[in-house]
């Protein structure tokens, strides 16, 4: 027993209060000071004089004894305690202090752990009393005991609720991790919404959940709602799914009315209402019932596409694998062939033609087909089959061509085919194109091929569109809107180009003077028309073969292949003075040049820049409108 009691053993008796709980202090020393005038019942109950308990800061928290035989003023009395007081905070020891037939003890009280006093003891009586000295430290003592038996008590209080927290959260997410799993693993909405409920009374066994639900869905548990609301009147369950927060409130019976957001990524699809006991719910909790309902939320969303989608999965298999390898060129030609190749597997044709329009000439040609004689063949944009499609902007199909005199096709004709499914090619709602495919066999093609045809020939227009703004969109990437010259990271990669095969070459950074002058004085705009000013005067005065592109702001760079340092000075002289006589208002510029050789030990794109960029900063120092050429 010796062994078991022993403190050093004990490892909470060595536990004190910190700073953080100077707040709950207060009751603290109240509380531990009742416990004390119980247990010292008959030394309190003296009629020589009174016991006080106050804080460090003369706060008291405790009276207990005879205060009637005090004739003292209050007003020198209080000055007598708060200097005897003072004395003890101040030594840490106890402090004796008498006025007349009076005297005042006070014993300084010490934290465990430091030796700080956290409150004073004291005791004031007539001098001749009978309470000595020792006996009061050892009231002291006594009630410090008494404090540090309640704060154990509070702070094994505090560690038990929070290690009961902590299971309580463990088995809730436990449960949580269950109950995700099971709405995860059904493929149908009636499924999850059973398993979210039975999750509901996993997770909180008393508790009463209620589903309301944004969509249209039939569900044999009663539990299940539509969601109606009145927009107008207090509403949780409208609050929360117009906020898509968690609103919680009071409700009947002492439980709180929970409504938690039931969303997906793409929408919220209802509100999931718990009715739960107050005893039985943690601030805690809100983070796990938000994740549940966010989990079943997201199993809700993949149910109800799970079921959209087996309706059209085979086709869009089909349609994406088709989609994928159109895009994955961007040659015209390829396309083409690659779109006849499979449309005549989908549909298990014998023939097939892809035309496309052309503007220049106001006619059809057959771009790709199994048809040898009819590639590169050119049609009136009103001829035969692709002219009906061509004008309506309609799919058409045609079970029997024999029968049919209406129209004449050289694609029927030549190739003894009766049946036909055509369809236009958009790019922006115009028709750009059309595709034939045909059959010897009539009635062949089915309505589902007529409509499948519809899709696919969008996706093969998509193809051709990305085609043919590939090379425009490669142009506008590499080119500055404003000016016209190329961009930077174009030039970067040119030079990088030009140094593995070239033996040498200059390049020019040129920066206009005092650029944000001109836009504070002339405005932006007159800004913007010098830069593409001065752009037009370096593209006059550089051959074809040099790269002229925008460095950044008002920098512009121009790469010379193959072209010395001194032949370089000579060009960037050039665009200089053109610049200083040409331009309106009038600016200059100031030029940095720098080179590489075959022969340099160190050959790059930065190092070129960055001696051209030095000459640059030079050319500015040295007072503008120059040229300055970096030092090898």
């Amino acid at each position: 027993m010796k062994t078991i009691l022993n403190n050093e053993l004990i490892w909470f008796a060595s536990e004190d209060f910190k700073h953080a709980d100077q707040p709950y202090l207060p009751p603290l020393l109240s509380e531990s000071f009742a416990k004390w005038r119980s247990e010292a019942a008959q030394i309190t109950a003296s009629d020589e004089g009174y016991f006080i308990l106050v804080d460090d800061c003369g706060r008291r928290h405790g009276v207990s004894g005879n205060t009637s035989s005090f004739q003292l003023e209050q007003g020198d009395l209080n000055i007598l305690l708060q200097s005897v007081i003072s004395e003890a905070i101040r030594e840490g020891s106890p402090a004796v202090r008498s006025h007349g037939e009076f005297k005042v003890m006070a014993v300084p009280l010490l934290k465990r752990t430091e030796d700080a006093v956290f409150a004073v003891f004291l005791y004031a009586a007539l001098q001749h009393t009978s309470m000595t000295e020792a006996t009061i430290q050892a009231c002291a003592m006594h009630y410090r005991s008494c404090f540090y038996y309640i704060f154990e008590q509070i702070y094994m209080k505090a560690i038990i609720e929070q290690e009961e927290r902590m299971v309580r959260e463990a088995r809730r997410g436990e449960a949580l991790l269950i109950a995700s799993r099971k709405m995860y693993n059904q493929n149908d909405v009636s499924s999850v919404l059973s398993e979210l409920l039975k999750g509901v009374e996993i997770l909180y066994e008393s508790s009463e959940a209620h589903l309301y639900l944004s969509q249209d869905h039939v569900h044999g548990d009663p539990r299940v709602h539509p969601l109606v609301f009145d927009v107008m009147a207090h509403d949780i369950i409208a609050e929360a799914f117009l906020n898509e927060k968690p609103v919680i409130e009071p409700y009947a019976n002492g439980q709180l009315a929970i409504a938690v957001p039931l969303t997906g990524k793409q929408a919220a699809y209802g509100i999931l209402k718990i009715l739960i006991a107050s005893d039985n719910w943690n601030d805690s909790d809100l983070h796990i019932i938000r994740l549940f309902a966010d989990t079943a939320g997201s199993a809700f969303e993949n149910a109800k596409l799970y079921e959209q989608s087996n309706m059209l999965i085979k086709e869009l298999r089909l349609i994406n694998e088709m989609t994928k390898r159109l895009n994955q060129s961007l040659s015209l030609k390829e396309i083409f062939q690659f779109a006849t190749n499979e449309l005549l597997s989908i549909f298990q044709a014998d023939y097939c033609c892809i035309l496309q329009l052309s503007k220049e000439s106001d006619s059809f040609e057959v771009k790709a087909s199994n048809v040898p004689m009819l590639v590169k063949t050119k049609f009136a944009i009103e001829y035969g089959f692709s002219g009906i499609v061509y004008r309506t902007k309609e799919p058409l199909i045609i079970s029997d061509y024999m029968n049919s005199s209406a129209v004449s096709s050289t694609l029927m004709d030549n190739t003894d085919s009766r049946s036909l499914i055509a369809a236009p090619i958009f790019v922006e709602g115009e028709v750009i194109g059309v595709i034939l495919i045909a059959h010897r066999i009539a009635n062949y093609f089915s309505y589902e091929n007529y409509k499948l045809l519809q899709v696919i020939s969008t996706h093969v227009g998509l193809a051709i569109a990305n085609a043919s703004l590939h090379a425009e969109v490669r142009r506008m990437v590499i080119t500055d809107n404003l000016t016209g010259l190329h961009a930077r990271h174009y030039l970067n990669e040119q030079i990088v180009n030009k140094q593995r095969y070239d033996s040498c070459g200059s390049l020019i950074l040129a920066d206009i003077d005092l650029f944000k002058q001109i836009n504070d004085t002339f405005g932006h705009l007159i800004g913007d028309e010098i830069l593409v000013q001065v752009s037009s005067i370096i593209q006059t005065a550089i051959r074809s073969g040099d790269i002229a592109a925008r460095w950044g702001g008002e920098e512009l760079a121009i790469y010379l292949p193959k072209i010395g340092i001194e032949q370089a000075r000579v060009i960037a002289e050039r665009i200089r003075d053109q610049v200083s006589s040409k331009t309106n208002p009038r600016v200059t510029v100031s030029c940095g040049v720098s080179e590489w050789q075959s022969t340099h030990e160190k050959i790059s794109v930065e190092s070129l820049f960055y001696r051209a960029d030095m000459a640059l900063y030079d050319a500015k120092h040295k007072g503008r409108n120059r040229i300055v050429v970096a030092a090898e």
